[in-house]
């Protein structure tokens, strides 16, 4: 005698859940274009459907997908690798505190390896090579920083003093008086405030007898720096080596006046 049929699952064994079927191709590029749709940045998933539509044959699709993977693939190593060099700064940036020079200089140079454009890097190479006196590495690193942080005063200052150190012969054949006045000037375009630079480019003025360079540097400082005496002493000095001795005297006045009225002021208050 036959045993009887059942319709149940036999023990044991699990009924089959249409869900969890795998899809087919066609089904997942139609979830994978949905997905994309809602979020365009997701990078498995555009790779996935270029990986479909090549498998189907449809090469202009795929063509333009995995043009657009690659573009995100770019962007993500790019600021990884801009990461990974801030780090490695950081990391010189230790060894230089610490008075490791050797070390800073082999990570600041990591860090330029995996971004060249990394501004700390720059910026502190260029510093180290000046403190050891290697003025052309200087010029180099600081040429570089004013390219890429051309609003930066800072930048223009430090490579002003790296042309004025190339401007000695002992030092170097280059000619460079001139483009470290433009650097000061831009320096002090940037901050005209800046009073060191405003001493430095009137130093190089009377050096290179370009007196009214070096006068109209220091009355800019003072009217940038009213509250500063360094600013006139600075520009007494410059009218009494021009022989303008009567503005030099009406300097000296205005100083007298302004911290006369400063000193009643602090008494009053």
């Amino acid at each position: 005698m036959d045993e009887p049929t059942s319709s149940a699952p036999e023990q044991g064994r699990a009924a089959v859940d249409p869900g969890d079927q795998p899809l087919s191709p066609d089904e997942e590029i139609v979830e994978i274009e949905k997905l994309l749709a809602a979020e365009p940045d997701d990078f498995q998933a555009r790779c996935r459907l270029g990986e479909l539509y090549f498998s189907k044959g449809r090469l202009d699709d795929a063509l333009v997908e995995v043009k657009k993977s690659i573009e995100m693939a770019e962007g993500l190593r790019a600021e990884m690798n801009r990461s990974l060099a801030m780090y490695y700064s950081n990391l010189g940036t230790i060894y230089a505190t610490k008075n490791m020079a050797d070390e800073a200089e082999t990570e600041f140079k990591h860090a330029l390896e995996v971004f060249q454009y990394d501004v700390l890097a720059l910026f502190n190479l260029g510093r180290l090579y000046a403190d050891k006196k290697k003025f052309m590495e200087a010029k180099g690193y600081y040429e570089r920083l004013v390219e890429i942080t051309p609003e930066d005063p800072i930048a223009w200052y430090n490579l002003a003093g790296v042309y004025v150190e190339l401007d000695n012969p002992q030092v170097s054949d280059y000619n460079t008086i001139d483009m470290a006045i433009q650097c000061y000037l831009r320096t002090l375009e940037l901050d005209p405030k800046h009073l060191e630079a405003s001493f430095k480019l009137m130093e190089l003025a009377l050096n290179h007898k370009k007196t009214d360079l070096a006068i109209k540097v220091m009355e800019d400082a003072v009217e940038q720096n009213p509250e500063e005496p360094l600013a006139y002493y600075n520009l007494i000095s410059v009218y009494d080596k021009c022989k303008m001795f009567e503005q030099a005297e009406q300097a000296r006045n205005r100083l007298k006046e302004r911290f006369a009225k400063r000193s009643k002021e602090t008494s009053a208050s």
